[in-house]
């Protein structure tokens, strides 16, 4: 969606870059306004306040194509700060774009502050969402889809529509209440509901969905093949997505195409992305249920934290009847989950963002160089707050961001001493960070020592999953590794008393956020930084601080009061500026 202010500044913008010569047709720019409120919404019947992007809940899905440089101009008419992080995209060579407390200032109420990054060689299914005070709880979330370019064929036929499904576990108490039962020590319990598209339930059972719950509708064309992008936005509750009566052709994950198989249901865990291919092949007799359902606890207990939205033919002769489609059936069989998981796998032989072969990357050959076992536990009090932990520390957001304060020099504000296995001492509140080498390849064990399942993500990165299995991993476990087609994405899930394993290649300078995709969890504690950087200072590999930077903490001085806007493009000059040396940037790095 570009704006009505955007559309004002093109020509100018456009003029600017033509002129000096810096922007190619090959890499346009896409402009996005994006105005983050509140507005009252009833999603299970209860009336509560949610966040909207422009009026919407869920927000508008972004779409722009491989090597874009996108500019989102982002009004906070929220009454706390804000960050929006685009979950999934890399920002090669800049960090400072991520939306994380790590490498931005919050951007306070009723400012506005414009993001620009490039999607830099990258396909796939992601999403955004609010990054601070536990707004995810409350929406503000919505879909990017990032298109092949035309240069590049895509693994499949082409498909006869395109659709985002935003799933999630909903609590009916705003995002401010859970954040209190939170901070008083509490689990925040049974969620109220799954939300699919930001809608409730269909009726399917009188006495479990109470009449008037307005249900998401996805209307489809017989005989046609859609591309579904199916994202766990939730807090907490890993789901198991299913179609009644169809199958579900995997075929993307996150950025990567996959060996295409076919699923009746799929678990997606916390923060996680698949897109589908989906065949309207079945009898039109009546309509079929989308289900989202939640995993790996009493299905008894917690059958009304379901949702169920509706796929309808458009020659159906009636509406969906009887029972859900039934979940997988493993309620004593722990390694269901798991082995469906390891039967995803990359497509070694497709095209992603480039020409030649995913698969031309041979990440199993590569020499690990540094290598960290993480391990978390349940929440723990600490200084007699409860909070949650990895390798023994509860992560402290600085008050100046690590990435502002190495710029600026800084000092004080973090330790480069992140434990490469957990420490034995009692646990700890510090902001610790991991020292990356630039250009190293770097093995991370993610041990979840808790009794849920946890989703982790890295931002700046896709990450090769190699291995998982139960039990404590060992150096003997390196013996399962797939080093051949294990997929690359940015989140990986690490069932209760298990292991995951994942490799990195370290080649993108900047401050990047490891966490657990578990709202509650990381709220509480459960994430570090990499600081990954090129002892030679150049714009080849990290792109210089934005024009248009927001200061806090030790360099709140350097804030100008005037940088305040209601303005549809109120930094428009700064705007101006910044896509200008972004373009500057993307010549220098040619040569």
């Amino acid at each position: 969606m570009v704006s009505t202010g955007s559309l004002s500044m093109l020509p100018l913008l456009l003029c600017i870059s033509l002129l000096l010569g810096f922007c190619s047709a090959e890499d346009p720019f896409v402009f996005y306004d994006f105005e983050v409120s509140y507005i009252t919404a009833s999603p299970l019947g209860v009336e509560q306040q949610v966040i909207a992007i422009n009026g919407k809940f869920p927000g508008p899905t972004m779409n722009v194509t491989t090597n874009n440089n996108v500019v989102v101009n982002v009004h906070n008419k929220l009454d706390e700060d804000l960050l929006m992080h685009w979950s999934g995209i890399q920002m090669r060579k800049s960090s400072w774009q991520d939306g994380l407390l790590g490498t931005n200032c919050p951007i306070p109420s009723k400012w506005n502050w414009t993001y620009q990054f490039q999607v830099k060689d990258q396909i796939g299914s992601f999403f955004y969402f609010p990054s601070l005070h536990f707004q995810r709880a409350a929406g503000g979330f919505g879909g990017i889809t990032v298109n092949n370019r035309e240069i590049i064929p895509i693994p499949f036929d082409t498909p006869d529509g395109d659709i985002t499904i935003m799933i999630g576990d909903w609590y009916t108490r705003n995002h401010t209440a859970l954040r209190k039962t939170l901070d008083d020590g509490k689990s925040l319990g049974m969620p109220d509901g799954v939300l699919i598209n930001g809608k409730g339930p269909y009726r399917y059972n009188n006495s479990l969905v109470p009449d008037g719950i307005d249900y998401e509708t996805i209307t489809v064309h017989p005989g046609k093949t859609y591309r579904i992008r199916v994202s766990n936005v939730g807090i907490s509750t890993s789901l198991n997505f299913r179609i009644q009566s169809h199958n579900l052709l995997l075929a993307e994950t996150e950025g990567s195409y996959t060996v295409q198989q076919n699923y009746t249901s799929l678990d997606i865990h916390v923060g996680q992305t698949y897109s589908f291919l989906l065949t309207t092949d079945q009898n039109a007799s009546s309509d079929y249920y989308i289900v989202a359902s939640a995993r790996f606890v009493n299905q008894t207990t917690w059958q009304r934290v379901t949702g169920v939205a509706i796929l309808k033919y458009t020659n159906s002769k009636g509406k969906a009847h009887g029972p859900l489609p039934d979940p997988p059936q493993d309620q004593y069989d722990k390694t269901y989950s798991m082995n469906q998981a390891r039967s995803i796998r990359w497509n070694v032989t497709a095209s992603g963002a480039r020409p030649n072969p995913q698969g031309s990357f041979r990440y199993g050959s590569i020499n690990v160089t540094e290598l960290y076992v993480i391990q978390n536990k349940p929440p723990i009090k600490i200084d007699g707050k409860q909070r949650t932990t990895i390798n023994g520390i509860s992560f402290a957001n600085p008050k100046t961001p690590i990435r502002l304060a190495d710029w600026f020099k800084v000092k004080g504000v973090y330790k480069l001493d992140f434990p490469t296995k957990p420490l034995t001492g009692p646990p700890k509140i510090e902001t610790s960070v991991i020292n990356g080498s630039f250009r190293g390849f770097m093995e991370i064990i993610l041990q979840n020592n808790d009794t849920k399942v946890h989703t982790y993500h890295l931002s700046g990165y896709a990450f090769f999953v190699v291995g998982m299995d139960y039990g404590e991993w060992t150096e003997n476990s390196r013996g399962t590794y797939n080093k051949w087609d294990g997929i690359a994405r940015t989140t990986a899930q690490v069932y209760p008393g298990a292991w995951t394993a994942i490799l990195i290649s370290l080649d993108n300078v900047g401050i990047w956020n490891l966490r657990t995709e578990n709202l509650d969890a990381w709220y509480l504690g459960q994430e570090t930084y990499l600081r990954v950087v090129n002892p030679e200072v150049t714009n080849k590999t990290e792109l210089p601080i934005p024009d248009n930077a927001l200061y806090c903490g030790a360099l709140q001085k350097m804030q100008k009061p005037q940088e305040i806007s209601s303005g549809t493009l109120g930094n428009a000059p700064k705007l101006i500026v910044a896509v200008v040396m972004v373009a500057i940037s993307a010549l220098i790095s040619l040569f």
